[in-house]
């Protein structure tokens, strides 16, 4: 049986599974790289002079002043210290819960969902590939099993779409596999910087007038 036709068909359709799942692995790495950019201070100089200014608004009870160089600033630090001081009514132990719990929801929960999407990627694409590989020999053992002699040229378009599928698939995986490890790491870096960064505020609301509290 000669099921050319079935494996062009198969073949074109593998193609354009390769080219959407490439396209989505790359959208997904350039959003979780602009979102990991968007939450995290650019250096740990640049977070320690967000931090030392802050310390000194806390410490002169300048809540308005905290308020105003938090609200500046979409940084996933800056919102969970103002998240901070809009609570810090219900006492330093629940406002610290509060914020580690919102971190950790809010911020990297988010952050590997969206790597879930690339690691399916990185596992759809050689197998969309295989696929291939599988249609392809697939092609070429029905136009051996039909015609006695075979000319060469006749397997070349099935054993091309084996190859290629397969290469393309890795193609698509293995820089996708570099990406996601570079990105862990500076969502890593995100998560050391921001724990820091809390340890520091919350260290601060301690030792803050409490009078000012009271008000706030």
């Amino acid at each position: 049986m000669d099921i050319t036709a079935i494996t062009y068909v198969a073949g074109i359709v593998d193609y354009c599974a390769l080219a959407l799942v490439a396209l989505w692995g790359a959208f997904c790495v350039v959003m979780v790289w602009r979102r990991v950019a968007r939450v995290r201070f650019r250096s740990e100089s640049e977070q320690e002079a967000f931090l030392d200014q802050l310390e000194e608004l806390v410490a002169h009870g300048n809540w308005d002043g905290v308020r105003a160089l938090c609200e500046a600033s979409p940084r996933a630090l800056p919102q969970l210290v103002l998240m901070g001081i809009d609570n810090l009514h219900l006492g330093y132990s629940r406002v610290r819960a509060l914020l580690i719990d919102r971190f950790q929801r809010d911020v990297l929960a988010d952050l590997e969902y969206r790597l879930s999407w690339v690691a399916t990627v990185i596992k759809a694409a050689p197998m969309l590939g295989l696929f291939g590989t599988v249609v392809g020999m697939m092609g070429a053992f029905s136009k051996l099993a039909v015609q006695r002699n075979v000319e060469p040229n006749l397997l070349a378009n099935d054993i091309s779409l084996a190859l290629i599928t397969t290469a393309i698939g890795l193609a698509i995986a293995i820089p996708l596999v570099l990406a996601t490890a570079t990105i862990n790491v500076r969502i890593r870096k995100l998560e050391d910087l921001v724990s820091y960064g809390l340890s520091r505020f919350l260290e601060m609301i301690r030792q803050a007038p409490r009078e000012a509290a009271v008000r706030l």
